[in-house]
C-alpha cells in the first residue's frame, strides 16, 4: 500500500504542495509544530532517509535550504529548524519548521485542529516568496 504522501505526490490525496521537481514535492503539514511548517519529501517512497540515495538526500537538502530563506522573508521567525524523524509516515522526509526557540520542534505541540484557510495563506506565502527568489518549481 502507498504512503499517505506517495498518495498525495500522485494527486490520489489533497495536499498543499509548493514545491514540485522530478526528485522531491514539499507540503505544507497538516498538523504544524508553527505556521509555515513544511515538509520535503523525495518521490520515491523510501521509508528511512538513510536507505535514500546520496543525489536525493544533497537534492532534498538543497530545496529545504531554499524554503527556509522562504520562511525567513515570509514570516521572520528566530531560526529555522529541521527535524527528520519519520516515525509519523513511513516515507522518508524532512521537516523545515520557522521557530522562535527549541521548544518549537516538540512534536506533541502539533497543531491537529489548524484552520485550513490558515494552511492556504501560509501556502501562498511561501509560493510568493519562492517565485520572488527566481525558483521555477514552484506549484
Amino acid at each position: 500500500m502507498s504512503s499517505v504522501f506517495t498518495q498525495i505526490i500522485s494527486g490520489e490525496l489533497p495536499g498543499r504542495i509548493i514545491w514540485r521537481d522530478d526528485v522531491c514535492v514539499a507540503m505544507l503539514d497538516i498538523r504544524p509544530l508553527r505556521r509555515g511548517h513544511v515538509l520535503v519529501t523525495p518521490i520515491s517512497e523510501v521509508d528511512q532517509w538513510t536507505e535514500l540515495p546520496n543525489d536525493i538526500v544533497t537534492h532534498c537538502m538543497g530545496v529545504a535550504h531554499s524554503i527556509g530563506k522562504a520562511q525567513q522573508k515570509a514570516f521572520a521567525p528566530k531560526r529555522v529548524g529541521l527535524v527528520v524523524a519519520g516515525f509519523e509516515v513511513p516515507h522518508a522526509h524532512i521537516h523545515v519548521v520557522p521557530i522562535d526557540e527549541m521548544d518549537d520542534l516538540d512534536f506533541s505541540k502539533a497543531d491537529p485542529n489548524v484552520d485550513p484557510q490558515e494552511l492556504d495563506w501560509a501556502a501562498e506565502q511561501l509560493r510568493d516568496t519562492l517565485r520572488s527568489d527566481g525558483h521555477s518549481c514552484v506549484v
